[in-house]
């Protein structure tokens, strides 16, 4: 009797690896040049729009390019970006350690939820910057009414998330998980916690993004360092340039932190369904 094999020959196997490498490399080109041309495009409507106003209304690129480089050189820019960094990163980290674990409660557990319920909702459509005088009385002028600031933008976002994705966890896995006698704490860490990982991403991931919202806030009023506190003194000189500068570096942070967190995200928790 004749056994036919239809394995692939090595050499096709290579030939269809480097297309299929090669054709990732030409999509990644591909991208990378949409992104330069997207770029070039914003800087010159950016130009055109500097030209038409003036700089005493809009900074040109050029202008704000020759100011950062100023406030670079004497230390200004720098300890701007290490200050509000700290700061974002303490409390934004400090509202995920909170928010995850609350939503984890809130979504298992109907009393839990009944009870907080209430106070998640009046609460968070309180915008931070409405607290920014009582957090300096209450909390002094150091960093502790920044970081408070910031943490309060970040938990309810995590929060109502975390709870979402508890609550979206289909039912029945649940009860199959149930009647094969698993614990409830096996429940929450093999069921559970698995489907809600991606909500608790998406939520870390809104919630730096209303970090960044509210760190200019909370360092205009209380920060003689900081992007914001920069952002806000600039106008006493008279500096467009300083603005465009602070603004445009708060951007670049929150798009380099935001990658940071998906890369991390992917590496560490792709088998939850993270992806960058």
């Amino acid at each position: 009797m004749t056994i036919t094999t239809t394995e692939t020959p090595a050499p096709a196997r290579t030939r269809a690896r480097l297309r299929r490498t090669s054709g990732a490399g030409a999509q990644g080109l591909r991208t990378l040049g949409l992104y330069v041309v997207a770029i070039l495009v914003g800087l010159g409507v950016w130009q055109l729009v500097a030209m038409k106003y003036g700089p005493s209304l809009v900074a040109s690129p050029s202008q704000t390019l020759s100011a950062a480089r100023e406030l670079a050189s004497d230390g200004t820019l720098g300890n701007s970006v290490i200050a509000s960094s700290r700061r974002i990163l303490i409390g934004w980290g400090l509202g995920v350690v909170v928010g995850a674990p609350v939503g984890l409660l809130i979504g298992q557990i109907r009393l839990v939820r009944q009870l907080l319920e209430p106070y998640i909702e009046f609460f968070r459509f309180i915008p931070p910057v409405a607290f920014v005088t009582l957090a300096v009385v209450w909390l002094g002028i150091g960093e502790t009414p920044k970081v408070v600031l910031i943490f309060y933008t970040a938990v309810f976002i995590v929060t109502l998330n975390t709870s979402a994705g508890v609550m979206s966890v289909n039912e029945s896995k649940l009860r199959a998980a149930a009647s094969l006698g698993a614990s409830r704490r096996q429940i929450l860490q093999r069921v559970v916690l698995p489907s809600t990982v991606p909500y608790i991403l998406t939520g870390a991931r809104l919630a730096m993004g209303n970090s960044f919202l509210t760190i200019v806030s909370a360092e205009i009023v209380a920060a003689q360092v900081g992007l914001g506190s920069l952002i806000w003194t600039s106008r006493s000189y008279g500096r467009i340039d300083w603005v465009f500068v602070g603004i445009i570096t708060l951007g670049i942070l929150g798009l380099v932190y935001d990658r940071i967190l998906r890369l991390i995200a992917m590496r560490v928790l792709h088998k939850y369904g993270a992806k960058a």
